[in-house]
């Protein structure tokens, strides 16, 4: 293992800073009702480093602290004594070396979401506010058991080239990828959000996804024009 005193200053600086970020994320799994227990986990990469930092296997949120936020090479192996990681980090290795672009990853098992999961069913993009945030249905990705880094190649498999940074793996749970941890988290509290809307209006009826164009136009407007933007003077 990799002594982390021996790492130069700006990569232990970065490190610390993500171990706190990271941390101070799972409270947001718990506070949008995500997780139970001591299911669920985050991750990111540390910045210029191949580096992870994901949360340990089995600590209550309630317990967890920046120090004992596991740091990982991206084949998954501890780099340091202390806390083992989370049994899903070879899953999340898996996305970080073969997924360049995405700086997080988030495992839940919402319970509207995995319900979905369960069915082995993509829900479909039928209202605008996933049109936003996913400009496509939430697909389904395949069966895999835990432990080994068989759930990263279905998530790899079933996201590379879609537009959406969340996956249903069958009867199993959420994961979703993000720029950073709390792009992942948001696209893992939204996912559970317009699954429920969905079941929700299903119960009522059929619901219909919603045309190609309009998913279209409105995923490039808040991908591309929502929000506060720098340079703007309005």
């Amino acid at each position: 293992m990799t002594a982390l005193s021996t790492l130069p200053p700006e990569t232990a600086e970065a490190l610390h800073a993500t171990r706190e970020k990271v941390c101070a994320l799972h409270a947001e799994l718990t506070r949008w009702n995500l997780v139970t227990w001591t299911s669920g986990n985050i991750s990111e990469r540390v910045p210029g480093t191949d580096l992870i930092v994901i949360k340990p296997s089995g600590v209550t949120y309630e317990d967890l602290t920046p120090a004992s936020m596991v740091v990982c090479d991206l084949h998954g192996a501890p780099i340091e004594d202390g806390c083992s990681p989370s049994s899903d980090t070879d899953a999340h290795a898996y996305v970080y070396r073969h997924m360049p672009e995405v700086g997080a990853v988030v495992h839940t098992h919402s319970t509207y979401a995995t319900a979905w999961a369960a069915r082995g069913e993509a829900v479909p993009c039928a209202i605008t506010a996933m049109a936003d945030e996913f400009g496509d249905d939430i697909p389904v990705g395949p069966f895999a058991l835990i432990g080994g880094d068989d759930i990263g190649r279905g998530i790899v498999a079933t996201l590379t080239g879609h537009r959406s940074p969340a996956v249903l793996m069958a009867q199993h749970g959420v994961f979703t990828i993000g720029k950073d941890a709390k792009s992942a988290v948001k696209a893992a509290v939204m996912c559970e959000d317009v699954a429920r809307t969905v079941h929700l209006a299903r119960q009522h009826g059929p619901v219909h996804r919603l045309a190609q164009e309009h998913i279209d136009a409105l995923y490039d407007r808040y991908q591309n024009v929502y929000g506060q933007r720098k340079g703007t003077d309005s």
